[in-house]
């Protein structure tokens, strides 16, 4: 019997996808729940695993686009799985030495020699040795100088003369690939454009001093990981200080819909990570219920599943704000795209030892650069700046604005 395989639905609003890779070729034997394909929507990479267990049969070919519920392959599943005694004798029949062929050489014929002799010598178009050093300085091919030495030798003067002309290649290689991108990729192109016209995206920046969060992960990392089985990262004083900030500046947990707005009383925080296909955006979803642990562990599980390519579509569905961390990546500073149809994003940067002012002298101080991406047709200036510093504040005395002044329980130690 042969069943046939449909595209299943990788999620909401989804009506088509695009075959990526064949896992397998046509005409293998494949196992149940093995995958046989990878497929591209326009949020997530996705696995296709066979239904049933026989020999399959290609219905679509990579790079072509299928719709949600059409037949990609079929597998006949009263196919028996290839192996067995029968299968061993016929390879040792094909294994069966053959025959020496006896192979005639039919004796070549003299060569006649051309009745035009060619006055070229090993010497034409060569370089002396000091003409050979000018013409690799220059980039220039020996090909394309004219010899007037001694039987067309490159001289001295000739290479010295010698000007590379316009477009000229140089030595190292010039190949290029034409690939297709995939539908992932093509979407978030597509996004980001989108961004960029239709919101009135601004950017402001501030500095963080993080003294504090370092002096409390060194005092307290090794107790955490001990007790929780996760580190304790960035990404939860970050996440805890952004939720805060949300409650101060709801405007900046909004989104607009036509001729509305619409706040959320929800934070639901995006976190920008890179995995094998590209940039993916899990959401934390009721990021104010979650404490260190819990923001710790949800960040945690999302990048594995996304290193792993096993994030779901739902997985990194909605959201009320985002944060990027390209200090990850050795960035300074940027200006982070919003992530529509949300308002805002932050973007972390690498952190860096720099002289600051503090309590009237200069002092070395580890110091990040922070960036606020939002959308002016609903986020003001006081609105964003004012964000923009409560993060500050609370990254800067984590203690007392993000502990209530008790570490140990805040950490659960």
């Amino acid at each position: 019997m042969a069943l046939e395989m449909k595209v299943p639905s990788p999620g909401e609003s989804i009506t088509e996808v695009e075959i990526a890779s064949w896992l397998v070729k046509d005409g293998d034997y494949v196992e149940k729940d093995q995958a046989i394909a990878e497929v591209d929507s326009d949020k997530a990479t996705l696995e296709l695993p066979a239904e049933a267990s026989g020999i399959i049969t290609l219905k679509a070919e990579e790079g072509d686009t299928v719709a949600v519920g059409e037949v990609v392959c079929l597998i006949d599943t009263d196919a028996k799985k290839p192996g067995g005694d029968a299968e061993k004798k016929s390879d040792k029949k094909e294994e069966a030495p053959k025959k020496a062929e006896v192979k005639k050489e039919t004796p070549s014929k003299p060569s006649t020699p051309n009745q035009e002799q060619d006055n070229k010598t090993y010497a034409t178009g060569s370089p002396s040795p000091a003409a050979k050093k000018i013409l690799d300085e220059k980039g220039v091919a020996s090909k394309d100088v004219k010899g007037t030495g001694r039987d067309g030798r490159i001289t001295k003067d000739d290479a010295t003369k010698a000007t590379p002309s316009m477009g000229t290649p140089g030595t190292g290689s010039r190949g290029s690939e034409r690939k297709k991108l995939s539908m992932l990729r093509r979407k978030v192109a597509e996004r980001l454009v989108s961004a960029k016209n239709e919101t009135a995206m601004l950017t402001t920046f501030n500095e963080v001093d993080m003294t504090a969060i370092f002096e409390l992960r060194s005092q307290y990392k090794e107790q955490f990981k001990e007790k929780h089985g996760v580190g304790l990262g960035f990404m939860s004083f970050f996440t805890l200080a952004v939720v805060r900030a949300l409650e101060l500046y709801p405007d900046v947990n909004s989104m607009i819909d036509g001729d509305y707005m619409i706040t959320y009383d929800f934070k639901d925080i995006s976190i920008a990570v890179s995995g094998p296909k590209g940039l993916m955006v899990p959401v934390i979803r009721n990021a104010e219920n979650l404490s260190f642990r819990g923001v710790e562990d949800e960040v945690k599980r999302l990048a594995i599943r996304a290193r792993d390519g096993q994030i779901t579509v739902d997985e990194m569905t909605g959201g009320t704000f985002t944060i990027s961390n390209g200090g990850v990546f050795g960035s300074m500073l940027s200006t982070p795209i919003i992530n529509p149809p949300q308002s805002a994003i932050l973007g972390m940067h690498n952190i860096v030892e720099r002289p600051i002012v503090r309590d009237g002298g200069i002092v070395v101080a580890p110091v990040m650069y922070v960036a606020l991406s939002y959308d002016h047709r609903i986020i003001d200036g006081r609105e964003s700046v004012g964000f923009l510093v409560a993060i500050k504040e609370a990254l800067e005395s984590p203690e007392e604005l993000l502990m209530d002044n008790d570490v140990k329980r805040a950490l659960e130690l």
